[in-house]
């Protein structure tokens, strides 16, 4: 089975051509409860049956579990098959198990701790180890991780954290797209805010943003998403239904940010399945394909944790969406005027 692709190719080296379903491999990692071996290799080739080409992985995932399980999944397939993307910023460091990092977050995972690192070494080094987990010899694009507010607490921090990938890391990341290591890097992040900074201070070619370009939220719209429209950058989508509501729909406690959403978010996304339902589309299948309307995205990828998520999301891919749904979320404001 094939699905729709996208080709990007902003520096004219052959770019990469990746499947609008992608498969985000957090879940993988034991997100919120345990998952065993054989339910993730289930799931990884549900995927790869129904076309899905695209897989985006971390250190950080599971603390290194989902590269791990990815890499039975890779193996024997050929190289030239799929594309795959990993992140640099951190290293893990073992450790004893009640000391381990991620307690609430990551299930029966490896004891840990996250080390931030986004110095020369420290990305040739993440690298070197995910290549190990992973069990591959080349990794297609490679993203620097999590260089937000909400992960390193404030502002002043973030810079700090920044300002360390720009005097170190960026040099290793351009070095290794230089040699043809790797076709493209980025930034993987949480927010659009340092991404437009990023791009603004380097010659970045992909982003992945988690949660901040969807259905519910098209803020990016005021500078960061032209500026990649502007420029060839390609944007991947991660947390398409913000963590689950976009899903979910409106029910009691669904979740919104990884938190169980307020009445307002609760009562928007009641109005916006409203307008789906007028038109005989399910919520889900709107916010999967609302990203891809956006001429600067290449690819949305969704976790799947289980067989009934994963067919989701490949229905999803292949719904059809009538013209007039946009027109009338628009019509009643609650998608921006001036998105795609």
């Amino acid at each position: 089975m094939a699905l729709r692709t996208r080709h990007w190719d902003r520096l004219g080296n052959g770019g990469t051509t990746v499947t609008e379903l992608g498969f985000g491999t957090a879940p993988l990692g034991n997100l919120y409860r345990p998952i065993s071996d054989e339910d993730a290799q289930s799931v990884l080739a549900r995927a790869w049956d129904a076309g899905v080409r695209y897989y985006d992985t971390a250190p950080l995932y599971g603390l290194g579990l989902a590269e791990t399980r990815l890499n039975p999944f890779l193996r024997g397939k050929n190289r030239d098959d799929y594309v795959l993307s990993t992140k640099i910023g951190r290293l893990l460091r073992a450790t004893t198990p009640e000391k381990r990092d991620g307690f609430g977050k990551w299930f029966d995972v490896p004891a840990r701790n996250e080390v931030y690192d986004y110095t020369y070494d420290g990305v040739l080094r993440s690298i070197e180890f995910s290549l190990e987990r992973l069990g591959i010899d080349r990794i297609d694009i490679l993203f620097a991780h999590d260089l937000d507010v909400f992960n390193h607490g404030s502002q002043a921090a973030l810079e700090a954290k920044l300002n360390e990938l720009m005097e170190g890391g960026y040099k290793a990341l351009l070095s290794l797209r230089d040699q043809g290591v790797i076709k493209a890097f980025g930034a993987g992040v949480n927010e659009w805010q340092p991404c437009r900074w990023l791009a603004e201070r380097g010659d970045f070619d992909i982003f992945l943003l988690a949660g901040r370009y969807t259905l519910l939220e098209q803020e990016a719209l005021d500078s960061f998403m032209p500026l990649c429209e502007e420029r060839g950058i390609g944007v991947v989508i991660g947390g398409p239904y913000n963590s689950g509501i976009l899903a979910t729909g409106p029910k009691p406690g669904a979740f919104y940010n990884y938190e169980p959403a307020l009445d307002d978010i609760l009562e928007r996304v009641s109005r916006i399945e409203n307008v789906c339902s007028r038109h005989d589309v399910r919520l889900v299948d709107a916010a999967f394909k609302f990203p891809l309307r956006h001429p600067a995205v290449i690819s949305v990828i969704p976790g799947g944790q289980g067989i009934d998520e994963m067919e989701s999301n490949i229905a999803a891919d292949s719904a059809e969406i009538p013209e007039g749904l946009w027109v009338d979320l628009k019509k009643e404001g609650l998608v921006r005027e001036d998105a795609p």
